[in-house]
């Protein structure tokens, strides 16, 4: 398996009520040679150097600040908002958080994987994007808008180098740690 691929969600995935209509969501995957599980796969993600300027911005930029201890929450189920995100929907195996405007979607998925010596673990990632609502009530507009079109390439690659960077931390991570 290529390190990190566009994928299909797979089934059962919380995210996958936002893949029909007129909202926009992917998925990534990638494997791990270790038995990881999705506490660790959470905590990682959210404490990643790359994800923690993403959190910065949140903090300067919206006055939604967050801590790597309210990430060690989160993942355990204790937190049900982490800065810009609130929990829409957790499953043992798998997490689905909103934004505060109600317009994106961030999921993370892990899956034991059976290998010929020991078990891996496929690590999912994906997102989704949903049209505004109009001004008019119960209405939407036509599609998710031209700004989204043009940062869909940088969300792209955003979206597979926090997976990247969330695998590094989870195989640089001492088996004593964990």
């Amino acid at each position: 398996m290529p390190s990190i691929h566009r994928s299909e969600l797979p089934p059962g995935a919380l995210l996958g009520k936002y893949q029909h209509g007129k909202a926009y969501a992917d998925c990534y995957v990638t494997e791990i040679a270790q038995q990881v599980s999705h506490a660790e796969y959470v905590q990682a993600f959210y404490t990643t150097p790359l994800f923690k300027v993403e959190r910065l911005l949140l903090a300067r930029l919206l006055s939604k600040p967050s801590t790597d201890a309210q990430a060690s929450q989160l993942a355990s189920g204790t937190l049900d908002s982490f800065a810009a995100w609130s929990v829409e929907e957790r499953r043992e195996d798998q997490l689905l958080m909103c934004d505060f405007q109600g317009r994106t979607r961030s999921w993370l998925m892990v899956i034991p994987v059976e290998a010929e010596s020991s078990g891996g673990t496929r690590l999912y990632f994906g997102s989704a994007v949903v049209p505004a609502r109009a001004a008019r009530a119960g209405t939407r507009t036509p599609g998710l808008g031209l700004s989204f079109r043009l940062l869909l390439g940088f969300h792209k690659l955003y979206s597979r180098a926090l997976l990247s960077s969330a695998k590094s931390r989870l195989l640089r991570q001492q088996p004593a740690q964990r």
